[in-house]
C-alpha cells in the first residue's frame, strides 16, 4: 500500500465471514425482479427496502402489491420502505409538473387495510445537492444488493431493461447490520417522515433537522462489531459514506492503489473525481492493466434521440462522452499498448447503469456509487466489499464480468469518439454556450 495513505482503512475493515455458496450473482434485471418478488412472498420476519425511488408504474405497483400481500398474510412481518424524500415528491425530469410518487404512496395506504410505511430521507434541503443513494434490500437473513431502483426499466418489466449488477448474499450478521442502520440511523431521525400518510411536513420546516441528520451521517458507520478483521478467508464488509473524504471514498482510492495486476471499473457516467484519476494514473505507471467499462452515450438513461425535441437534460450523455474522449486522448499510448482498455457498452435500446470495481483476484466492490464527483461529495452512498484472499469465489466473479463484457466494444483510438462538431445542432449550441460562460466545470461537479 502506498505510503501516502497514512491511516489505511483496508487492513482495519471488519467483515462478516461468508462461504462461497452464500454469494449468488443473478443473471439480469428480469431475474432480479423475479427474485425480489419471490423473496418478498417468502419473508417471515422482516423486509427492509432501501432505494432512491419506488416508481408509480407497472413494476413499482407489482412490488408494492407484493409488500401489502406479504403483510396481509403475516401481520407480524416488519416491513419498512425507505426512499429519497425529495425525489419522491417530484415528477419525472422533463415530464412537466406532476404530484410525484408520494401521492401514490398515500393512495395505496388509504386503499389497503394493511400498512406498508414509506419513509422519506432528506439528505439535503435540495435534491441538486444530495440524495439518498443507498442500496440493498434486507429480507429475513438475506441481502439483495443492486444499483437499481424500482421501476419498469430497472426491473425489465417490458421490452427494455437498464443493465445493472445483482447479488444475493445470505448472511444474518450483514442483514442485521444493514437493518440497524436504517432503523436507528435513518428512520429514528426527526428529519425522516412517512410519505404514505397525508400532509407530510414541508422541507422548509425540516431544515434544522435535515442539517442535524447530515452531520450525524458524516460520522455514521455500519455496525460490524461482530465481524472479523481480514484473516485470509472470504468475507463481506458494508461501507457507508457522505461528503468529502468519507470512509467509502477512501476505501475506493485504497483499492485502486492496492492493485498490482488487474483493475476493472464500471461507471455509467464517465466523470471521474480527480483523486480517482490520479490513482488510476499511478496504477498505469506501475504496470497494472486497467479496464474501464462505460455506457455508450446512446445507452445513457438521460439520452434523448435527436429526432425528439431538445431538453437540457439531453446534453448530459454528450458531456460524459467529452470527458471520456479527453481521458482517452491523454492515455492514447496506454491504449495502444493494451494496458488501458476503455469499453463502450451498447445493446439496442437498453441502457447501462453498472457501478463497481474488481481488483486483482481478491477484491470485488458492489456499490451504487457512480465514482463521480457527485457521489464523492454530495450523495449518501454505500457499498459491500467482498474480500476473497484465497480465490474461493473466482468463478462466479469471472462469469459476471463475462456477461458485462458481452455487449462492449473497445475504443482503439480517442478519435473513435465524437466531438462537438458531430453532435446534434441543439446539443452543440447548448454545450458551446455552457463552455463560454465557464459553468462546465460546475456541471461536472454536481451531475
Amino acid at each position: 500500500m502506498p505510503s501516502f495513505f497514512k491511516r489505511s482503512l483496508l487492513p482495519k475493515l471488519r467483515g462478516f465471514p461468508l462461504t462461497p455458496d452464500a454469494l449468488e450473482v443473478l443473471s439480469g434485471a428480469d431475474a432480479y425482479r423475479r427474485c425480489l418478488l419471490e423473496k418478498i412472498a417468502q419473508a417471515t420476519r422482516r423486509i427492509y427496502i432501501v432505494a432512491l425511488y419506488l416508481q408509480q408504474d407497472e413494476a413499482g405497483q407489482e412490488i408494492y402489491d407484493a409488500l401489502h400481500a406479504a403483510k396481509a398474510a403475516r401481520p407480524a412481518l416488519d416491513i419498512v420502505v425507505v426512499v429519497d424524500w425529495l425525489r419522491a415528491q417530484r415528477g419525472l425530469i422533463g415530464a412537466g409538473k406532476q404530484p410525484g410518487n408520494s401521492a401514490w404512496y398515500q393512495s395505496m395506504t388509504h386503499s389497503h387495510s394493511t400498512e406498508v410505511p414509506v419513509y422519506g430521507v432528506p439528505v439535503q434541503t435540495r435534491e441538486l445537492f444530495g440524495v439518498l443513494h443507498l442500496k440493498g434490500f434486507v429480507i429475513d437473513d438475506t441481502v439483495l444488493y443492486s444499483g437499481a431502483s424500482l421501476n419498469n426499466v430497472y426491473l425489465h418489466k417490458f421490452d427494455k431493461y437498464r443493465f445493472d449488477r445483482y447479488h444475493l448474499i445470505h448472511s444474518q450478521p450483514l442483514a442485521d447490520s444493514m437493518q440497524h442502520l436504517v432503523e436507528h440511523g435513518l428512520v429514528a431521525s426527526k428529519a425522516v417522515n412517512r410519505l404514505d400518510l397525508p400532509n407530510p411536513p414541508t422541507t422548509r420546516s425540516l431544515r434544522n433537522d435535515i442539517g442535524d441528520l447530515r452531520s450525524r451521517l458524516k460520522h455514521a458507520t455500519y455496525d460490524t462489531t461482530t465481524g472479523q478483521l481480514p484473516n485470509g478467508h472470504l468475507s463481506v464488509s458494508p461501507l457507508l459514506g457522505v461528503g468529502k473524504n468519507n470512509p467509502l471514498n477512501r476505501v475506493i482510492l485504497e483499492l485502486i492503489a492496492s492493485a498490482q495486476h488487474q483493475l476493472t471499473i464500471c461507471t455509467p457516467y464517465f466523470n471521474l473525481p480527480l483523486p480517482v484519476t490520479r490513482e488510476i494514473n499511478r496504477a498505469l505507471a506501475r504496470g497494472v492493466k486497467v479496464d474501464i467499462i462505460v455506457g455508450d452515450k446512446t445507452a445513457n438513461d438521460f439520452y434523448i434521440p435527436p429526432s425528439e425535441p431538445f431538453k437540457v437534460i439531453a446534453a448530459l450523455p454528450y458531456l460524459y462522452e467529452i470527458s471520456l474522449r479527453r481521458f482517452a486522448k491523454r492515455h492514447q499510448r496506454d491504449i495502444d499498448h493494451g494496458q488501458l482498455n476503455l469499453h463502450l457498452w451498447h445493446d439496442g435500446d437498453n441502457t447501462y447503469h453498472l457501478k463497481g470495481m474488481w481488483v486483482d483476484q481478491r477484491y470485488t466492490l458492489l456499490t451504487g456509487n457512480n465514482i463521480n464527483p457527485r457521489a464523492f461529495r454530495l450523495d449518501l452512498e454505500n457499498a459491500l466489499l467482498i474480500d476473497d484472499p484465497q480465490g474461493h469465489w473466482l468463478e462466479p466473479r469471472r462469469t459476471e464480468l463475462a456477461q458485462i463484457f458481452q455487449h462492449t466494444t473497445r475504443i482503439e483510438r480517442y478519435q473513435d469518439l465524437q466531438t462537438l462538431l458531430d453532435y446534434p445542432e441543439a446539443v452543440g449550441k447548448f454545450l458551446r454556450r455552457v463552455s463560454r460562460v465557464r459553468i462546465e466545470r460546475l456541471l461536472y461537479r454536481i451531475l
